[in-house]
């Protein structure tokens, strides 16, 4: 056997025994959900998130061995991939399988000189080909006897819990489709109920996730199930909207575990109803995040080759840790590490890093914007504005490097774009101002029931997504909320204490003073006196060491990804 094909089929068996592992952990979600254990279902999705890392680190301890010729060979790589890619030519999983080569290949060369003839990168932005997805949901013949059709739907989730009430779900659930559905559909379509045979789960609840397909369009549905926890299950509402179905799985949530032996047929199936979401989108949903990161990388140069226009600064007030800069005609933006941050900030890079890794691992509650994080990655110089080429210069040449027509970034960070709300508010109607406040309250409240302190909540470190929702993207103040110490200030007891520029009482590292916090909103009285209205708990140190009580104490905070007032009444 050849050292080329050594290496290739170690790098196979690695993500062979990777996928099984994941998969193990995944087929786990039911039982963790059925339990009630909030915070198993918590550290289980902590443990998928490093399994991936670990198997490409051990991978590559071995490989050497096995290949019998030095890795640091670009050759044998070019060999590798030949034999790797018939390998995995019938694998039904075969473009994880690359993604996982690839990974190996990125760690052995610290992420430099990745080339498509020694690795996958020029890969078309497709689904696999061939593979049924008949297998993969049950088909409910149309009837019209809803309730029997429904009641079906409900039993065959197969939980080893009963429903709490069947016939309640029932009666609720077919009260909404005809509300919601009936006047959509006309008596002479031809009409199929598809259900995927895989429940998602997520923190405290199992989503069921099916199609209505109607002459060909698509309606997507979802029953949203939750644990009572006192032995019964129920139905918490339905989902029919397209944009409540996408905001179910938006970039600013943790990923759902879901057993999907192939996940493409899930993402196609997935796609189907959510048309305006990206593969890589639904890839990272599902918890595939580094397979995700290659097929975002690879529209982002599709995206590119097709355009012409230049990247600039992002618009709004610059941070005092990252640059940010973007291309106008592409839904992201760039963010890198200064070299130098501006006072009062006082941190390093490295600190700054894992504060994005916190993150990455953490439940991010709806509120918190995912990141794909690059090293090395390479743009075309001629594509940069004079201003952004002097800024990233200035700022962090320790980054830049520059080959050609080459511009190299080290280290980068990449988001989806979002108004700032500062921004946002600025233009905003009376009408727009109360709900994005109300919005931003309710972000600061969720985000800290997942024991997350954003520590600067200037509103510049917010955004506004195109649903109108608040989410946060500047991380590099944030701790887990139990590690504040949350005060209220001193009352003065003299005229000097009064009348002093600075705090008078000593102030410790983690110390929090919430009334402060109205210091956030100056220059924007009117949304101040909104948020003063909405949410004048958020001033009181009382509501957030509360708050800290019930997390050490285990309570883990309900989190709906869809709005409140669509919740059945119990």
């Amino acid at each position: 056997m050849s050292s080329a094909l050594g290496l290739a089929k170690a790098i196979l068996n690695g993500f062979d025994a990777f996928f099984g592992d994941f998969q193990n952990v995944t087929l786990g979600a039911q039982a963790r959900f059925e339990k009630a254990d909030w915070q198993l279902v918590h550290a289980a999705m902590s443990h998928r998130l490093e399994m991936y890392k670990k198997k490409v680190r051990d991978v590559a301890g071995m490989a050497d061995d096995i290949a019998g010729r030095p890795l640091n060979d670009r050759a044998l790589w070019r060999d590798a991939k030949a034999e790797y890619a018939i390998l995995v030519e019938t694998h039904s999983n075969y473009e994880i399988a690359q993604t996982f080569f690839n990974s190996v290949y990125c760690f052995v060369f610290a992420h430099e000189k990745v080339r498509d003839v020694h690795s996958f990168v020029v890969v078309p932005d497709l689904l696999p080909q061939g593979q049924s997805e008949a297998i993969i949901f049950t088909e409910y013949p149309a009837t019209d006897d809803l309730s029997s059709g429904v009641r079906s739907i409900l039993l065959d989730t197969c939980f080893n819990l009963p429903f709490e009430d069947l016939d309640r779900d029932v009666e609720r659930v077919v009260g909404l489709i005809e509300k919601m559905l009936r006047p959509r559909l006309q008596k002479n379509q031809h009409i199929k109920t598809q259900v995927l045979n895989s429940l998602f789960y997520r923190n405290k609840a199992a989503y069921l996730v099916g199609r209505i397909v109607a002459d060909g369009e698509m309606l997507p549905f979802v029953f949203p199930i939750l644990n009572n926890e006192r032995g019964g299950v129920y139905v918490d509402t339905v989902l029919f909207s397209p944009d409540d179905v996408s905001k179910l799985f938006s970039f600013t949530r943790s990923y759902f575990m879901v057993d999907a032996s192939v996940p493409s047929q899930y993402v196609g199936f997935l796609q189907s109803i959510m048309p305006q979401k990206k593969l890589f989108e639904l890839y990272s949903a599902i918890g595939f995040g580094k397979h995700a990161k290659t097929v975002f990388y690879r529209s982002a140069v599709a995206h590119t080759a097709q355009t012409e226009d230049q990247y600039v600064v992002a618009p709004g007030i610059k941070g005092m840790v990252m640059l940010v800069f973007t291309l106008p005609s592409y839904d992201y933006v760039y963010k890198v590490i200064k070299d130098r941050f501006t006072p009062p900030k006082d941190m390093t890079r490295q600190e700054v890093k894992d504060k994005y890794k916190l993150v990455k691992r953490w439940d991010r509650a709806g509120r918190m914007a995912e990141t794909q994080e690059f090293n090395n990655l390479a743009f075309d110089r001629r594509r940069f504005s004079d201003e952004l080429l002097a800024e990233l210069k200035k700022e962090a040449p320790s980054l830049v490097e520059e080959k050609g027509n080459a511009l190299i970034l080290n280290h980068v960070y990449v988001e989806r774009r979002m108004t700032p709300l500062n921004l946002y508010l600025k233009d905003a109607s009376d009408e727009e101002i109360y709900s994005v406040m109300d919005e931003y309250g309710n972000a600061i409240k969720q985000l800290a029931g997942a024991n997350i302190f954003p520590g600067d909540m200037l509103l510049k470190n917010f955004g506004v997504t195109r649903h109108g929702r608040v989410v946060f993207y500047d991380y590099d103040e944030i701790c887990p909320l139990v590690d504040c110490n949350f005060r209220t200030i001193p009352i003065p007891r003299t005229e000097e204490q009064e009348m002093a520029s600075q705090p008078w009482y000593d102030v410790g590292p983690a110390d929090v003073f919430p009334e402060e916090f109205r210091l956030f909103f100056s220059g924007n009285r009117r949304a101040r006196d909104v948020f003063d209205e909405l949410h004048p708990e958020l001033y009181s140190a009382e509501f957030w060491t509360n708050l800290q009580t019930q997390i050490r104490n285990g309570k883990v905070e309900d989190v709906f990804p869809y709005r409140r007032r669509y919740r059945f009444k119990r």
